[in-house]
């Protein structure tokens, strides 16, 4: 888990740049298979052959070759197309070539998050797709090895996979709708600040106390979460210094 959101960071960190390389990969395949790879090395190319259920990728010596080509794709051709179908194609050719001795899945689907956000399709960075990949993980598998059955035809690929697009957007646009608060500041909510505001509007106000505690940060983390939400006037407090509490905002 701490892999995975130091992966996220990363992709983050770099959404906007404009030409992808060798280097950016191996050190995002570092981050994601640090201390967690059954075989060969975190951040190198494969010098092994591998095998995934019935597909055998390429030879160990043509995978930088393939990878130099699939780079080349992504940082010219793929703009010709829009990124739910070219983030769809980098992920099963990543997963085609199976570049790295493990560790590919959780790559290959970082990469396709890369791109939604390198053309962006999401300049906030709230929503991930792993979600639905990991709900279904047959379904996943089976959609991937469809492409082999079908003699590399991608369509029933491109179709899964803007399917679980559109099913993760529309998670994440209940959870902003849960939000109707109006506020004349943009404010990017972190996981935390999301539990806080679901608390209140819960049970309409909380003290300082039962706000700590049922969050399970400290006062004074409390009151960093808090902060910039009473700044946006999402949040108000009523009441004294001992007696106050938190409640949200009446539009």
């Amino acid at each position: 888990m701490l892999n995975y959101f130091a992966g996220l960071r990363y992709v983050e960190k770099h959404a906007r740049k404009k030409a992808i390389r060798h280097e950016d990969i191996f050190a995002l395949h570092r981050l994601l298979a640090d201390s967690v790879m059954d075989q060969g090395e975190a951040g190198r190319y494969r010098m092994m052959a591998v095998r995934v259920g019935s597909h055998f990728p390429p030879a160990a010596a043509d995978v930088s070759g393939l990878m130099f080509e699939l780079l080349e794709w992504w940082n010219k051709k793929s703009v010709e197309l829009s990124p739910v179908l070219s983030s769809a194609i980098l992920h099963y050719q990543f997963e085609w070539i199976h570049p790295f001795a493990d560790g590919n899945g959780r790559t290959g689907r970082a990469l396709a998050l890369w791109e939604l956000y390198r053309r962006g399709f999401d300049s906030h960075h709230i929503f991930s797709v792993d979600e639905y990949f990991w709900e279904d993980r047959q379904a996943y598998y089976n959609a991937l090895n469809a492409v082999r059955l079908a003699g590399e035809d991608l369509s029933g690929w491109l179709e899964y996979c803007a399917e679980g697009l559109r099913q993760t957007l529309d998670r994440v646009w209940l959870r902003v709708q849960a939000f109707q608060i109006k506020s004349p500041k943009k404010l990017i909510l972190r996981p935390r600040q999301e539990q806080l505001l679901r608390l209140l509007r819960d049970h309409g106000s909380l003290s300082p106390a039962e706000l700590w505690e049922a969050l399970g940060v400290s006062r004074q983390g409390a009151m960093d979460l808090l902060r910039p939400l009473l700044e946006a006037e999402i949040v108000e407090k009523m009441g004294g210094k001992k007696t106050g509490r938190y409640s949200l905002k009446k539009p």
